[in-house]
């Protein structure tokens, strides 16, 4: 009876809280949405338990994917290299670390500001440099490497580096190296070489990364560009649709939201936010612009779109620190709310019901529901201590990530990591 009592218990507890990998950026999805349930719904003020801090990350703005009991992400020494590392999740002690392109330097803060994608036994990542690099999951040897920019002849929209995180889907690799020859690339993920360029799309590449959609029943890659949003046919590279942006410049960062045929995107420096219909057409795929407003300008903490609506920073985070959060209808382009006091500017994640916002000039973590009648804080805290090694221009800019339990925030070198599970009750 005993041995029956506690298995019943154990599996309660994996019923409430399934376990969720994060194996690339924004999550399995690429929608910054975690399928985990069970979740810790408050903590004191100091913040769920502290499980770990990871003191060897280097510098950069590089985020977490986590597959199992390994954590997997990118720095760089500065004036020295980039590389990417392999961190025991149950430990917190680092596994591998391998250097895959020289340092990148920016006034706003070097090193590389892409998450490494993890598929099958072999991790893939993007310099800031712009050196696409494959590496193995043990041991985090190095397979094969391509320069985007030399390899590729890739041109940026500007000058902060390469900020993409890599996309693996089959056989392939995309990557935006951006130019004349094509904006996106298919590389083949065993041996690095071309597969494919975009036919008819040769913008420069801009900051965003690229999403998966099945819009009228084709397999697509869609991405922002430095000039507009498009479509690519996954097999072949060739042009689908194409969008014109309305006041693209500087940078074009956020990554698009995609729900069955409509595709939402938005970026800052005064652009207009847009939606975006498809429908098929004797050529293929029509795109109609739906509507586009300044209602929802986010410069680079990312939207997230749950139940019909989105919801994200809105504004320029270098110019203000206080700026409204915002609640937005994706369908009508209406706002629902807004709440300027209580969130500052976030790179933003959800799980179970919850938006996590991670303040990027306090390092400040506040939960809010994920709701569409009005703002409701949960709980938050603040990382337990700030690096001393950011640029002066740079702020906390790498965004949060829930998996398998764990919480993980970073701070340049340092990754701490925060028991969300549920098992310890907040007091």
């Amino acid at each position: 009876m005993k041995r029956f009592l506690a298995a019943c218990i154990l599996l309660s507890v994996a019923t409430a809280c399934p376990a969720a990998d994060w194996p690339q950026w924004r999550g399995p999805n690429r929608d910054g949405k975690s399928a985990e349930t069970g979740l810790l719904q408050s903590w004191p003020k100091s913040g769920p338990r502290l499980l770990w801090t990871f003191e060897g990350a280097g510098l950069g703005y590089s985020g977490p994917a986590v597959v199992g009991n390994v954590l997997y992400s990118m720095g760089g020494d500065d004036g020295k290299e980039e590389f990417i590392f392999a961190v025991d999740t149950t430990t917190g002690k680092q596994l591998w670390k391998t250097p895959i392109g020289k340092w990148f330097k920016n006034g706003w803060g070097g090193g590389p500001r892409g998450t490494p994608a993890v598929d099958g036994d072999h991790v893939f990542g993007l310099s800031a440099d712009g050196d696409v690099a494959c590496v193995t999951r043990d041991t985090g040897t190095l397979v094969w490497k391509k320069n985007v920019k030399k390899d590729l002849k890739g041109k940026l929209m500007s000058m902060w580096g390469y900020s993409e995180s890599v996309l693996v889907d089959g056989d392939r690799v995309i990557c935006t190296p951006g130019g004349e020859e094509g904006t996106l690339a298919a590389l083949n993920k065993k041996t690095g070489e071309v597969m494919w360029r975009s036919e008819g799309v040769t913008d420069d590449a801009a900051y965003s990364s690229v999403v998966i959609s099945e819009a009228c029943g084709i397999r697509q890659y869609i991405q922002l560009t430095g000039k507009g949003l498009a479509g690519v046919d996954a097999a072949t590279g060739k042009k689908l649709w194409y969008v014109a942006g309305e006041g693209y410049k500087i940078a074009v960062i956020p990554t698009p939201c995609v729900q069955g045929d409509m595709v939402y995107a938005t970026t800052d420096y005064g652009a207009k936010g847009m939606l975006v219909k498809l429908s098929k057409s004797a050529d293929g795929i029509k795109a109609e612009k739906v509507y586009s407003n300044k209602l929802l300008e986010n410069h680079h903490g990312g939207v997230i779109l749950h139940e019909g609506h989105v919801y994200g920073s809105h504004g320029n985070a270098n110019q203000r620190k206080s700026l409204p959060f915002v609640c937005m209808n994706v369908e009508s382009g209406k706002v629902a709310w807004t709440e300027e006091k209580k969130v500052e500017p976030s790179g933003i994640t959800f799980a179970d019901g919850h938006f996590y916002c991670y303040g990027q000039e306090t390092g400040a973590l506040v939960k809010i529901a994920a709701k569409s009648d009005g703002f409701r804080e949960v709980a938050r805290f603040t990382i337990p201590r700030e690096t001393k090694n950011r640029n002066p221009q740079g702020a906390i800019w790498t965004h949060p990530v829930i998996a398998n339990g764990k919480l993980y925030l970073r701070d340049q070198e340092l990754l701490f990591c925060f028991d969300l599970s549920g098992a310890r009750a907040a007091k």
